[in-house]
């Protein structure tokens, strides 16, 4: 089991730990903990997977859960998981509201349903000031609109970029925190570089979206979310430091995005 520390380790801010059994879940997160990751933030797509994280951080200290409605599942409405987000005193309360947003490659909801469905979780971030989490893809300019159309939160967060350095100045731009995934590790992804060595390290996270897109070494493999900090290796290179100053920076940047990692303000089971 993971326990509940102040910012000496890594922090996962994207994962989806498995929820088939207790055991699978807590097996990935020993390995996590072993490899010095003290923090996961475990993301829901739906109701089912929102649910199952909040589950498992209820009983894993250092495992914390978001709901949020992914924008290939859109079509099944934000009223599918609004109601997630009043719990009561003896559940987990959702740290961030996502992933939600925009994604134009897959088009797996209409893209007129996808908008509203992001709009309306943007208006909940707003609305219970919690973070908003956005995954974007293919689709930066309708992204972008709909943030300032319905009023940016004071905490995003964009989620595994795959931009490069035109669009995280537009995150920037916003003041929002910009999170890399293993893709910042491929050859084949040297505008994902790019982008990484201008943000500064304030607004800087780190990410497995675990078990997807597991980072050089292990490519091709499920991902994981103790392998952050090889995704975490690759952005000291980009920026000339440490890896462990990369650990301290993303895990300060993580705790200043989701305040709730450190035990702060929550507007849930009062």
């Amino acid at each position: 089991m993971i326990e509940r520390t102040s910012r000496g380790g890594w922090v996962d801010s994207h994962c989806h730990l498995p929820t088939e059994t207790a055991e699978a879940t807590d097996v990935v997160v020993a390995d996590a903990a072993a490899a010095g990751v003290t923090t996961l933030v475990t993301v829901g797509c739906d109701r089912a997977t929102s649910l199952a994280g909040l589950a498992v951080a209820a009983r894993q200290p250092g495992v914390h859960a978001t709901v949020g409605l992914h924008p290939h599942e859109a079509r099944h409405g934000v009223d599918t998981v609004a109601d997630l987000f009043a719990r009561d005193a003896t559940a987990a309360s959702p740290v961030a509201v996502g992933e939600c947003g925009l994604d134009y490659h897959y088009d797996h909801s209409p893209r007129d349903v996808q908008r509203s469905a992001f709009a309306d979780q943007i208006g909940i971030a707003n609305r219970l000031g919690l973070p908003l989490v956005i995954h974007t893809r293919s689709a930066w300019d309708d992204t972008f609109a709909i943030l300032d159309a319905e009023g940016v939160p004071e905490r995003t967060v964009f989620h595994c970029f795959t931009g490069g350095p035109a669009e995280v100045e537009r995150c920037l731009a916003r003041d929002a925190f910009v999170s890399f995934s293993g893709i910042v590790t491929f050859k084949g992804a040297p505008e994902v570089a790019a982008a990484a060595a201008i943000v500064p390290l304030a607004h800087l996270l780190v990410e497995t979206d675990s078990p997807y897109l597991a980072p050089v070494p292990n490519r091709g493999r499920p991902n994981r979310p103790a392998w952050v900090t090889d995704v975490g290796a690759r952005l000291a290179e980009i920026h000339g430091v440490a890896p462990g100053a990369i650990r301290d920076a993303t895990s300060d940047a993580a705790h200043r995005a989701f305040p709730a990692l450190a035990g702060g303000h929550s507007p849930f089971g009062m």
